[in-house]
């Protein structure tokens, strides 16, 4: 019978199981000041530090300049000024489309792109705030998979994986929810896989879920995974209930303020004037419409398959095949987990598949094609040192031959071009060329919307296209419905579904090209509209 009995550890509570002589603590031990600075001069956190700011580096190339600004990373720079600046939790009405979180450290980071002097476009700009995301990814990469057993080197390649991969590079750059909400998810991991096994570790691991899933509701799904790392890590003892609740704890009293914000504001259930927390639930997994079966070609989510196959088709066909090869190993099995549940969510038919989707599968996938390289090397040395050399080999000349050409040239034009060229001068036409802006009403995508607040336009008077005729309150803003609009700024994003916007195609086609910039497939104009008032 196995019996569990309790003794100090350095002036803490440790729990020991009797039968096989193993300690887990459920409390912080006090730690020798000599470990502590050993550990400050393991080798292996300069490798990780240094490889950390290579791919940071890499990412900071042209941030500004590649990709092109989406009005989706716009929206969420638009809602972290809105925090910044006491305006509310969104610039316009939050209806809990997501949870807020994600935007509100966005706001904390705000400050970056002032420090290094970027401030135009405001998009383009707002990206150097994602650098810190990615960088705290990239590290827990790493450690996460020290703590599955890998190697250094595997170790090293999963963060190199992630990285370097044109995708990564081209998705991590953006202002997307998601990443924020993987770096929480990825902390969660590597806090349940804590050797050390310490009671705090799997609270704050608890905590880190509920903060991934307010940073993006959809990181949800990849939950079960630290939990099958906290179950294979706890011991099979009665220290695996208290690592349990622990976790469950964090989980709840960080999640509950969610719905408890709603509820206190009245806004938890639907009702009739108001927006509430259930309706957008309702909103978002019945009633918006799909993007259609990855397998059928034409469809949204075929498309947007190909085109992360465009950019980096390694990680992801390497990525699943390795998901599924490492699955039946336990160690490995935690990140092989979320991502074979990730990819079940992105094949189900019918379902809404955004294009930032990708964002979350790609660690997972690192992780996994490094683990599933570990465990080739790991079967080679059991056939001898011979066979381990022959497979690094083999693996470093199928790098050499296939991967690194193929990313090399991927990522060039996400190192020289300029994509952002148009938005950039069409901020500059709007904030030097109308001289009346504090009376003029625009009406603009999300990532000039921020432009034209900072260049003195009223903020009521800069009108997000969607609102004009999606948002009553909006709407009540112009008495004289389109007259009451100065200019209007066409973009690739407002133009994509005019018929489904009757105001902005109406407003489009009474107005006149006063300055255009950008090529023609991505062609920004600046356009006055046609009334007898502003013309006079």
């Amino acid at each position: 019978m196995t019996t569990t009995t309790t003794k100090p550890v350095h002036g803490n509570l440790r729990l020991v199981d009797a039968a096989d002589g193993r300690t887990q603590a459920i409390s912080d031990p006090a730690e020798a000041p000599g470990a502590r600075k050993r550990r400050g001069r393991n080798p292996e956190t300069y490798l990780m530090l240094s490889l950390t700011a290579l791919v940071v580096t890499v990412l900071a190339i042209n941030i500004t300049g590649f990709p092109g600004a989406s009005d989706d990373e716009g929206t969420y720079l638009a809602q972290a000024w809105a925090v910044a600046n006491g305006k509310g939790l969104a610039h316009y009405t939050y209806w809990y489309d997501h949870p807020p979180l994600a935007w509100i450290q966005l706001a904390a980071l705000s400050w970056l792109p002032g420090v290094f002097g970027v401030h135009s476009p405001a998009v383009a700009a707002g990206r150097i705030a994602m650098l810190p995301v990615i960088a705290a990814s990239l590290m827990l990469i790493y450690t996460i998979c020290r703590r599955t057993g890998m190697a250094v080197w595997s170790s090293a390649a999963a963060l190199l994986i992630f990285g370097l991969s044109p995708l990564a590079i081209t998705m991590d750059r953006e202002i997307y929810l998601d990443s924020f909400a993987v770096a929480w998810m990825l902390g969660a991991l590597a806090l349940v896989l804590s050797p050390r096994r310490h009671l705090w570790h799997v609270t704050a691991a608890g905590a880190a879920t509920a903060i991934a899933v307010l940073s993006k509701e959809t990181m949800l799904v990849t939950a079960p995974a630290v939990v099958v790392a906290l179950w294979q890590n706890a011991a099979r003892s009665s220290t695996r209930p208290w690592a349990v609740g622990g976790y469950a704890s964090g989980v709840v009293l960080v999640g509950a303020f969610y719905p408890l914000y709603a509820l206190l504001r009245g806004e938890l259930f639907p009702g009739p004037g108001h927006v509430s927390l259930i309706g957008a639930w309702q909103f978002q997994l019945a009633s918006r419409s799909g993007s259609g079966s990855i397998f059928t070609g034409g469809s949204g989510a075929n498309d947007l398959l190909h085109s992360w196959l465009y950019y980096d088709p390694i990680i992801l066909v390497a990525g699943l095949v390795a998901t599924v090869a490492i699955l039946p190993v336990r160690r490995l099995r935690p990140p092989a987990v979320a991502g074979v549940i990730l990819t079940l969510v992105a094949l189900r038919p019918g379902g809404y598949l955004p294009a930032m989707y990708v964002v979350q599968i790609l660690p997972f996938f690192a992780i996994a094609i490094a683990a599933a390289l570990d465990q080739i090397v790991v079967v080679a040395d059991q056939r001898g040192r011979l066979a381990k050399i022959a497979a690094f080999v083999v693996l470093a000349g199928l790098a050499a031959t296939f991967v690194v050409p193929r990313w090399w040239t991927g990522n060039q034009r996400a190192l020289t071009a300029n994509d952002n060229a148009g938005y950039a001068a069409a901020a500059d036409y709007l904030r030097t060329a109308v001289l009346d802006r504090k009376d003029t009403t625009v009406v603009v995508d999300d990532v000039l919307w921020l432009d034209c607040v900072q260049a003195g336009y009223q903020q009521e008077k800069v009108i997000w296209f969607y609102k004009l005729d999606l948002d009553p309150a909006v709407k009540a803003t112009l008495p004289h419905g389109w007259h009451d609009v100065d200019y209007i700024v066409s973009t690739p994003a407002l133009r994509q579904d005019p018929a489904a916007l009757p105001t902005v195609n109406t407003l489009l086609t009474n107005s006149t090209v006063v300055a255009a910039f950008g090529p023609q497939e991505g062609r920004i104009e600046v356009r006055r509209i046609n009334n007898l008032e502003n013309n006079s």
